[in-house]
């Protein structure tokens, strides 16, 4: 499974970016879906995640209220409102294969990783 992340991109503090992940060759269907951000030195954050049937979500304590995960058997999305300069980032895109469609993938044993697109925001 390839996975391309788009959107990312510079913003003021405040304002929105929207993040698209697209898969080649095959459809998300039976895949739980996250995206994950990281800085120079630290770890690579969960950001949130998305079970394969949609129903179900997660975001990070950082990101709750402003970030919105979304999917559809194309791609997977995050609307980013808000933006803080703390969520500049290298952001990534996540894919691991799940048997319930109900299954949010919570940490990081994703199988399949797309390249990551760069969000800053600027105060």
């Amino acid at each position: 499974v390839q996975l391309q992340a788009s959107g990312g991109g510079w913003a003021q503090a405040g304002g929105s970016l929207r993040l698209s992940c697209a898969t080649s060759g095959r459809t998300f269907k039976r895949f739980g879906l996250g995206w994950f951000r990281q800085v120079p030195g630290k770890e690579r954050e969960l950001v949130a995640g998305i079970s394969w049937g949609g129903s179900n979500t997660y975001y990070g304590d950082a990101v709750k209220g402003r970030f919105a995960i979304s999917k559809d058997n194309a791609g997977v999305y995050l609307q980013m409102n808000r933006l803080k300069p703390e969520d500049t980032a290298t952001y990534y895109c996540a894919a691991k294969e799940v048997i319930h469609p109900t299954t949010v993938v919570r940490d990081s044993s994703y199988s399949y990783w797309g390249r990551g697109t760069l969000v800053t925001v600027s105060s």
